[in-house]
């Protein structure tokens, strides 16, 4: 086993450390999730932190980590009796994002329960991570469904695997961290309430620093474990001071003043239901153990609110995590007098002291006079290089900084048409951004048959959740059992495989896995006209409008989604195709126009996004939706060039739907036409909306044989 980096020797990162240490004095606070840029030790930091765990005393032989002295009577590997363990350090287990359900939870052996009547039963890493830390990096990208049972076995400290009517129970009380890079997609506001705290995490930008993360990080590679000896004595005070504060922490009181202070914090960040409460109360609880206090102070509900509060007030992708101070201090401040409003020997907290004691007069123990006080961890050891940095560099190869946004590239070009009746900037052949309208709900556009892609809410699909369709031979493990096709397979075959009792003799051959339908996730590419013709500022906003809702849709129906604008003389890439929508609302957002409609070069650049991601991701089927007024101008048979490049998405049955923002009294028509060169269908600004006259559902029909006009196609 490599030696792991020391947590103390980690390079600032306060916010992080502290999550990190109030999660191991108190795991009921309910986990971390940690956000931030790649290379910032985020995954180092919570590698390092299983060293400092205290160890667990557990029943010799146990695979759930029973405790000796109180085991659990419902264990699959008991009953056990009371008496003396074995001791062994605390776990840190590792989900990989490519993990199945069974490997999470744990697999029945159906064969031996039908056969048998036994419950043959696999651990899966929820029962690893029991009394421990269950890691899991880019969180973000886990399937949802395995977020759900990670995140409920996390609530409830237990683990339920039912199938066929054979079920097993087992706890599952751990430690919860999960990190992620939010330019690689978000999570669902219901997933990030179900976290304890978060923490924002990025690189110093202080040479200083940077300079301290790399030394440390080099020293580390050249001598880990001469390294880590010269750390031992930081870490063996941390780790006694984790001890220390769990022990304290049944003694500590939360008063009445600092019950209200934090009801009123989170009724004042309109936080949704009582979760956030209900953490805030357990964080507070751990930092004023941490600092070595029985009571908690206004600080430390402050210091709570600030790690439980920013990411339950995200509400959609578009909406950036954070907190006002000023808004909290105002809060602590409004609500922190005692019961009857004033300021009384209570203090401003509710407790008995600002000093911190109880008025008995037994004095507390102060914290650490030398320490940072106030719930932050020790300070770092020798050669320190400060209290901002980037941690310890391992996975340091970038600075995760976003690249510039804005349109395209090149030479400027005059506009082709000004319908606001202004000409755009002197010299710039582009009119400045203009804001996009209010989004609205969008109708459902789907792409036709049926896919086997990642699990989503877009498009029919094979999947492993959903309605049962029907039954196959297993190809491997068997996962979902169809018990009367496995029922039916068996029973012609019990007098000559000499079945006497009451018992089904049932064989590997017998075994049906159920086929199931479900949904996908799909890759809806953008592909927006920001050329002259689309340049009218009040035109420009509903489209760019239209848009922001098409990505809100596509983030609640799990899609990946990739952004090529077209304007001028090219085509661009503005995003490749991601899971981050709120990256492409950015995008969007600073969208500018102008310039000619080179319609055939956008066309032929989102093919070359198609086809490039089709080598990497196969089974994800793709949406096309092009947003334009079907206009073409620039080079030589511009219009002819346009329906080429349409037919190409034709003749692969790519589904592709057109949004027609075409306005005035007068139309041409173009966008209808071009859809039917697509082989999918036109929609318009209006259609688009859920609430719209027009709004049955309608699915987009792709023509796979080319005849596009008159296949019945939907669009909803």
């Amino acid at each position: 086993m490599s030696t792991p980096f020391p947590f103390t020797a980690v390079v600032g990162q306060d916010d992080l450390r502290l999550a990190l240490l109030l999660n191991a004095v108190s795991p009921a606070v309910g986990g971390v999730l940690v956000r931030g840029e790649k290379g910032t030790a985020k995954s180092t930091a919570v590698r390092a932190l299983s060293a400092l765990m205290p160890q667990v005393d557990v029943v010799a032989g146990c695979r759930f980590s029973c405790a000796p002295d109180a085991p659990d009577p419902a264990c699959p590997d008991g009953p056990h009796e009371v008496g003396p363990g074995v001791s062994r350090p605390a776990r840190m287990v590792e989900l990989p994002v490519g993990a199945s359900e069974d490997r999470l939870v744990g697999a029945l052996d159906i064969e031996r329960a039908l056969a048998e009547g036994v419950k043959a039963f696999e651990p899966g890493l929820l029962a690893d991570a029991h009394r421990g830390i269950l890691y899991v990096d880019e969180v973000n990208l886990l399937h949802d469904h395995l977020v759900d049972l990670l995140l409920d076995a996390a609530a409830m400290g237990a683990s339920y695997v039912e199938r066929e009517g054979v079920s097993v129970r087992h706890a599952a009380r751990f430690l919860l961290v999960g990190t992620m890079n939010p330019e690689e997609g978000e999570l669902r506001p219901q997933l990030l309430d179900r976290f304890g705290l978060t923490v924002e995490v990025a690189a110093s930008r202080e040479p200083d620093q940077r300079v301290e993360v790399v030394r440390r990080r080099l020293a580390y590679d050249d001598d880990p474990e001469g390294f880590a000896a010269r750390w031992a004595d930081e870490e063996s005070a941390v780790r006694a001071r984790i001890t220390a504060a769990r022990d304290l922490l049944p003694s500590v009181r939360l008063g009445d003043g600092a019950l209200r202070q934090i009801a009123a914090t989170c009724a004042a960040f309109e936080v949704d239901g009582m979760r956030a409460d209900i953490v805030m109360a357990r964080t507070a609880t751990a930092l004023a153990a941490w600092a070595g206090r029985t009571v908690v102070l206004a600080e430390d509900v402050r210091q709570a609110a600030l790690l439980a509060l920013p990411h339950r007030r995200r509400r959609n992708p578009f909406d950036a995590p954070g907190l006002d101070e000023d808004k909290l201090d105002e809060t602590l401040e409004e609500f922190g007098g005692g019961d009857d409003g004033s300021s009384g020997p209570e203090g401003p907290d509710g407790s008995a002291g600002s000093d911190g004691s109880d008025g008995s007069g037994d004095d507390e123990p102060d914290p650490d006079p030398d320490g940072p006080g106030g719930g932050r961890p020790p300070q770092d050891g020798p050669d320190d290089g400060g209290d901002g940095g980037s941690g310890d560099g391992s996975d340091a190869e970038g600075s995760g900084e976003v690249p510039p946004q804005g349109g395209p590239a090149g030479p400027s070009e005059p506009s082709e048409s000004s319908e606001n009746g202004r000409a755009p900037s002197p010299g710039a052949g582009e009119q400045s951004p203009v804001r996009a309208a209010e989004p609205f709900r969008t109708k459902v556009l789907s792409v036709p048959g049926l896919g086997e892609g990642a699990a989503g809410r877009r498009s029919r699909a094979r999947t492993e959740h959903g309605r049962t369709t029907g039954a196959r031979r297993p190809r491997g493990a068997l996962t979902k059992l169809h018990l009367a096709a496995t029922v039916q397979a068996a029973a012609p075959h019990q007098r000559a495989r000499g079945r006497s009792g009451p018992g089904l003799v049932v064989r590997r051959d017998d075994l049906r896995q159920a086929t199931r339908e479900g949904r996908e996730g799909n890759l809806v590419l953008f592909v927006v006209d920001a050329s002259g013709s689309m340049a009218a500022r009040q035109r420009m906003s509903a489209v760019k409008g239209a848009v922001l809702s098409l990505l809100l849709d596509a983030y609640q129906r799990r899609d990946k989604v990739g952004l090529v604008i077209f304007r001028g003389s090219a085509a661009e890439v503005a995003l490749p195709p991601t899971s981050s929508v709120d990256a492409a609302a950015v995008r969007l957002e600073s969208l500018p126009t102008g310039g000619r409609t080179p319609l055939a070069a956008g066309l032929l650049k989102a093919h070359d996004v198609l086809r490039v991601e089709r080598l990497r991701d196969p089974a994800r089927r793709a949406l096309v939706v092009l947003v334009t007024d079907g206009r073409a101008t620039g080079g030589p048979e511009p219009v002819a060039l346009a329906g080429r490049a349409a037919r190409l998405f034709a003749a692969e049955g790519i589904a592709s739907v057109v949004v027609d923002c075409e306005s005035g009294p007068v139309r041409l028509g173009l966008a209808g036409q071009l859809a039917g060169e697509l082989g999918g269908t036109a929609v318009t600004l209006d259609e688009l909306r859920a609430d719209s006259i027009a709004g049955l559902v309608r699915d987009v029909r792709g023509d796979h044989r080319g005849d596009s006009r008159n296949d019945g196609r939907r669009a909803a």
